[in-house]
């Protein structure tokens, strides 16, 4: 593949996300036909960039092709690819060379890369037994994970990597699906992100690759097409819902071999595979004339502060419908308002969480609402204008300060007339 050159302006695109995901854990699943792609040294080359950003990564791979092709070579017929059915012994025994084999690949692409790691016996697994009348024979189902021992890797810089052969009690060799192992890793570390790297370009159910979609979306295809996806995504697709109702928000499914992809996915606004998130905005709903008196009465505290502009009770009534409160038990918590100005810009003004709510993640939900909302109805950008908070938007919610040249012509004579001299953030909507 070409090599590509790095332009500044992508290593900005990559600085304003850093502070979104430092010190968070991400879990990466990754098949063993990325890994045996002459892609391979990008991607590991790709885990380094996440490690110096200081975004802790867990590292989970297959043995799918690898193991069949191995199998192939050999003349010998194996039982089961995936480690989703019935393992024989000679199945286990050929998986656990070519789960040896993997792990000192990824061992020596990781040392190239500079970074410390340790293939770890953390996952305890048990007999899977009999499931619908066939015997599993020897593949494992898990037991417990020793989440503790993964935890002390990570705050001591090593990167674990965690196979899919796992270990009973009395030290037996059993098959694991590395799909399921690595949706267990993120549920039970509480992980940011589970991505999934596969030779595929996405999750698909008709023609075109789906770029975004909530879990309850995937979980509705999975009930009414679900049989149309690939099997190697039918799995993942079914852990990423179970992965998201355990807590982790979001899971992504992308083309592994593809240069650059773990970064594109995770620094761009477009990215490249398929990403799907749980409901965060449950909460988030339109304002209503009536909630008028109360987002006037909340505002206050921050309007006396100057932080935000006066608005008086009939303004905001004037204003309604592009008001939207973050309730939590019926009482409003928090409140914006998402203004249009034109075809392609829209401005988030009016951004207020009650202090006892403050510090919990409301105020970044409630502009990732207005972002995606933007974005649905066909804007380019969005802008806010801020004198106290800009750290807000430029830290947490990843917009970048520019000048009022950007505005349209009548937000920027607003501005002037208003003398509050507020800095002026952007944020670019993926096109």
């Amino acid at each position: 593949m070409a090599e590509t050159e790095m332009k500044p302006a992508d290593l900005r695109g990559i600085l304003r996300y850093v502070p979104l995901w430092r010190d968070h854990v991400f879990v990466i699943a990754v098949d063993a036909a990325v890994l045996r792609d002459e892609n391979c040294a990008s991607f590991m080359q790709d885990l380094a960039v996440l490690w110096s950003l200081r975004i802790k990564v867990v590292l989970v791979y297959g043995l799918g092709k690898a193991l069949r092709e191995t199998a192939e070579a050999r003349g010998l017929r194996i039982t089961d690819q995936r480690g989703e059915g019935p393992t024989d012994e000679v199945t286990l025994k050929l998986a656990v060379e070519v789960a040896g084999v993997i792990g000192q690949e990824i061992m020596e692409h990781l040392t190239a890369n500079g970074l410390r790691c340790s293939l770890t016996n953390a996952v305890r697994a048990t007999e899977a037994g009999v499931i619908g009348g066939v015997d599993q024979l020897c593949r494992g189902k898990i037991e417990k994970i020793d989440l503790e021992l993964i935890r002390q890797l990570l705050a001591s810089d090593v990167v674990p990597i965690i196979s899919p052969i796992a270990f009973s009690r009395d030290g037996l060799s059993l098959r694991l699906n590395s799909d399921q192992l690595g949706s267990e890793l993120a549920m039970g570390l509480g992980a940011s992100k589970l991505v999934y790297l596969t030779p595929h370009v996405g999750l698909s159910f008709g023609a075109d690759v789906v770029l975004n979609m909530t879990v309850d979306e995937l979980r509705a295809a999975l009930k009414g097409g679900g049989d149309s996806l690939d099997p190697d995504l039918r799995g993942k697709a079914r852990y990423a819902v179970r992965t998201i109702d355990g807590g982790t928000p979001r899971v992504h499914i992308i083309d592994g071999r593809r240069r650059d992809a773990l970064l594109t996915e995770i620094f761009d606004n477009v990215g490249v595979g398929s990403m799907i998130y749980g409901n965060d905005y449950a909460r988030i709903r339109p304002a209503r004339r009536r909630d008028a008196m109360y987002i006037h009465a909340i505002t206050q505290q921050a309007v006396d502060a100057q932080s935000l502009r006066p608005r008086s009770r009939q303004e905001i009534v004037e204003e309604i419908e592009h008001f939207y409160v973050y309730e939590i038990d019926l009482t409003i918590v928090g409140c914006v308002c998402l203004h249009p100005w034109d075809a392609d810009s829209m401005e988030v003004e009016a951004v207020y969480v009650q202090p006892f709510y403050q510090g919990k993640g409301v105020g970044r939900k409630l502009v990732e609402f207005c972002l995606i909302e933007a974005a649905k109805r066909g804007a380019k950008r969005v802008f806010a204008l801020s004198t106290q908070s800009f750290p807000f938007f430029r830290k947490v919610c990843g917009f970048v300060e520019s000048g009022a040249e950007v505005l349209p012509a009548a937000r920027r004579a607003k501005l002037e007339q208003s003398g509050r001299n507020s800095r002026v953030l952007v944020r670019e909507l993926a096109k």
